[in-house]
């Protein structure tokens, strides 16, 4: 059959097909979607199936989605031909209907995929066909994000093709935060918290939420579902890429639904609801099964962009980017490859390059080093950091401490081997049921005058560290005390990893030290500062804190002798 002679429904079953068959690559909730619509196809038939796909519904969509020209990329300035995956989606949307009435089937659709894959602009002109070419007077079209530059994305594009489209010149009017449809009185607006408006008397015909992996609760689904009800044929659209809070409604809620509803296996059903996920795929477990630098596998996450060259180029580019830094790999598998990724899944540190650093400490009597300390609540683990940098590498000798009360209790809720770390000489015991400051201080000093190490700078966060860091300067010590902040922390906690990659550091395997550094998780802003954090109360990092610490000095090679305190 030729793609001339081939009709919109042929189009869909081709694809559908090919999809199935794998001759077209994608992920298998792909897969699953295509089945379901075959399946549909099949069940129109029935007298019991309420639905029927009608292809005129559907092609009048993808008329007015041709009025329209590329904004941005390659294809700037060239009128907008439908991809295959946005033909089988939208298709749907619009084609789909009841027997009956011909209203519109669904009323909610799920659409994942990796982002730069023409999201803002497939819901620009849906939004803009919804709030005029669809027919429903009055239209309100409303599309929601946590951020209102998140919601100005799709709106700014909706404007922006309205004005560059020579046929509609003249029917829209655009005002602040509103487009308006001058023959139906519809308008096009956003909604997002920073409006600080519940928006309760919204009556939309059309929602779209946009990246609902960065809303952190239902606010604006529920609003809008509950808005659409007096609406005959309303939908409410989600698109969106994969995140990295498993605890957002989209992942938690959204995403394992639609999961469900997909499964040709799982009895739930829900004939209104249209799903599709463009993802990587992982095994039972949860385990990535595809290999990110197969370029193959990208055109599951990346349907329309790894099909061009310049799509190819940057995801290239992404990648070679992830591979040299671990810290963005998280963004690389959420944002390019669609994955759901916890952020346990990718700690601070690449264990592998960390026991590459193990060695010999050698005698470094004489030395100066800088010590760091993270004093935790006193019934937890407290740690100090011994940090040398001595020519071109940086020596890191680590100790904790615990009260003697809490061993059993900690051994139990932690669930790992303290009182081995103990008798090995990694750990000391305080008495009683809290840790000991000026037990700490002692040790800790000397440790120091034992080893002939020269103490240039103490560095602890300054919270619950007050008594210990006057003692200290009364016994003529230089101390910095370290805000626990991105601004303090970023810098030294990027350049250890930095270290640790390039094999400048030496550590002598301390497994206390081991253990803190995989529990670590890099946590970072949205400008990408870095500091250390932790998934669960049980996984304790406090060796590694202590470490950032003396390495926000003992980077600069400081080398202070006199009594003072420095705020960082």
């Amino acid at each position: 059959m030729s793609k001339k002679t081939m009709t919109l429904t042929d189009e869909l079953i081709k694809y559908s097909e090919d999809i199935i068959d794998g001759n077209i690559i994608a992920c298998q909730k792909h897969k699953w979607a295509c089945q379901r619509f075959l399946d549909d196809l099949e069940r129109q038939n029935n007298i019991d199936f309420p639905f029927i796909f009608v292809e005129s519904k559907a092609q009048r969509f993808f008329d007015w989605m041709q009025l329209f020209k590329h904004t941005k990329g390659p294809l700037a300035g060239e009128f907008k031909i439908p991809e295959p995956v946005e033909t089988f989606f939208f298709g749907q949307i619009y084609g789909w209907v009841f027997k009956k009435t011909r209203f519109r089937r669904f009323r909610q659709g799920y659409w994942q995929l990796a982002r730069k894959n023409a999201k803002s602009q497939d819901l620009a002109i849906v939004g803009t066909f919804e709030m005029s070419a669809f027919g429903e007077p009055c239209s309100e079209v409303i599309v929601a994000a946590t951020k209102r530059y998140q919601t100005m994305y799709v709106w700014k594009e909706a404007d922006l093709i309205l004005r560059r489209c020579d046929i509609l010149r003249g029917k829209f009017k655009t005002s602040y935060n509103e487009i308006k449809h001058l023959k139906s009185d519809s308008i096009f607006r956003t909604l997002s918290k920073d409006d600080k408006t519940k928006d309760d008397g919204s009556n939309p015909q059309c929602g779209i939420i946009d990246e609902y992996h960065a809303h952190e609760d239902s606010k604006f689904l529920d609003v809008l579902t509950s808005g659409m009800k007096a609406r005959v044929q309303p939908i409410l659209l989600i698109i969106t890429t994969a995140g990295e809070n498993l605890d957002s409604p989209c992942y938690r809620d959204e995403y394992d639904y639609i999961q469900k509803l997909l499964d040709p296996e799982n009895p739930i059903e829900n004939d209104r609801y249209l799903a599709l996920v463009c993802e990587l795929d992982k095994d039972k477990d949860g385990k990535l099964i595809d290999d990110i630098k197969d370029e193959k596998n990208w055109l599951k996450s990346n349907p329309i962009l790894a099909k061009t060259e310049v799509g190819i180029e940057n995801i290239r580019a992404e990648l070679k980017i992830a591979l040299d830094k671990p810290e963005k790999m998280r963004d690389f598998l959420t944002k390019t490859m669609n994955v759901w990724v916890s952020m346990r899944e990718f700690g601070y540190m690449d264990m592998a390059e960390w026991n590459n650093c193990k060695g010999e400490i050698p005698d470094l009597r004489g030395k100066y080093c800088t010590i760091g300390g993270d004093l935790s609540a006193k019934w937890d683990l407290t740690s100090f950091t011994f940090e040398f940098s001595v020519e071109d590498l940086y020596y890191v000798i680590s100790h904790s401490f615990m009260p003697e009360n809490m061993l059993e209790q900690k051994i139990k809720t932690d669930s790992v081997p303290y009182d081995l770390w103990v008798k090995d000489g990694y750990i000391t015991l305080t008495t009683g049921n809290t840790v000991d400051y000026r037990f700490c201080k002692k040790w800790m000093l000397d440790k120091a005058k034992k080893n002939g190490w020269r103490i240039s700078e103490i560095c602890m966060d300054p919270w619950g560290a007050g008594q210990l860091s006057a003692d200290l300067i009364d016994e003529g010590y230089e101390v910095v005390e370290v805000r626990q902040g991105m601004q303090s922390l970023s810098e030294p906690t990027k350049d250890f990893k930095c270290m640790v990659k390039d094999g400048r550091v030496v550590h002598d395997g301390n497994p206390v030290l081991s253990w803190a550094m995989g529990n670590a998780m890099a946590k970072l802003d949205h400008n990408e500062n870095m500091m250390l954090a932790k998934d669960k109360s049980k996984q304790r990092i406090d060796p590694a804190a202590a470490t950032m610490n003396s390495h926000y000095r003992c980077m600069l090679q400081i080398k202070n002798t006199g009594a003072g305190v420095y705020f960082a």
